[in-house]
């Protein structure tokens, strides 16, 4: 067992759309977000989300989960995943992604757009794949999803690379809700994802006052709640 990543529990959304150039739904603007993580209902650790403007028009998204107590001697690290991405007429456009696995194996991957490869290391195997347009890693999809939202285009499915193969999730809107946080009570918009061919669903409160930052998430199999993500501070 390990502290599930925030970037797992966040999957959702692709920032594809018309070929249109309009302005951006959302001014991406460098923030830092702290989360409290729980599993089964015991206090886990916590995870942090960070974008940064890295040069013109491109960004890096970081996430950094830290375990706590008990769960020190699952995760006795820190895991850190980043992607670096630009935005090009609209659309969020991976470039670079490293991090690692459930199993601690590095992942260092290069998104080839011209000729629609990305390549590199995972699980421990060589990566080789044909990238399709809109395809997205685990951190570039979150900032795809607040975009989405944003502009009210809410995808039926997303096609993201997990490890050394890419997958297809469903997504869903199920409404919204007023949510009581660490930094208020704040109105959100509900949505779950789901691996086409998996059995867990993972729902995602976001916060249209915050830039359409995920403010809470959870990760449920059947009628249980495997772990919760809920903000604890931004800046």
């Amino acid at each position: 067992m390990r502290l599930p990543d925030l970037a797992f529990a966040l999957l959702a959304l692709t920032g594809a759309g018309s070929g249109i150039i309009h302005a951006d739904p959302i001014d991406l603007k460098p923030f830092k977000a702290t989360y409290n993580v729980s599993w089964k209902g015991m206090t886990a650790g916590t995870s942090v989300l960070e974008l940064r403007r890295a040069a013109g028009d491109t960004y890096l998204y970081s996430n950094i989960n830290t375990a706590r107590g008990v769960f020190r001697m699952a995760l006795p690290d820190a895991i850190e995943q980043a992607s670096t991405f630009k935005v090009t007429d609209g659309h969020v456009v991976p470039l670079t992604f490293q991090g690692s696995d459930e199993k601690e194996r590095p992942i260092d991957l290069k998104f080839d757009w011209t000729a629609k490869r990305v390549t590199g290391v995972a699980k421990g195997r060589t990566v080789d794949l044909e990238l399709t347009d809109g395809a997205q890693d685990p951190m570039s999809l979150q900032i795809a999803a607040l975009r989405s939202l944003a502009s009210n285009n809410l995808q039926e499915s997303v096609r993201m690379i997990d490890g050394d193969k890419l997958k297809d999730y469903e997504l869903r809107q199920e409404g919204t809700a007023q949510v009581d946080t660490a930094v208020g009570r704040l109105d959100t918009i509900i949505y779950t994802s789901k691996n086409v061919t998996g059995d867990r669903v993972t729902r995602t409160w976001v916060a249209p006052a915050l830039g359409y930052l995920p403010v809470k998430a959870e990760r449920v199999r059947g009628k249980k709640v495997e772990f919760t993500i809920e903000i604890d501070s931004i800046k």
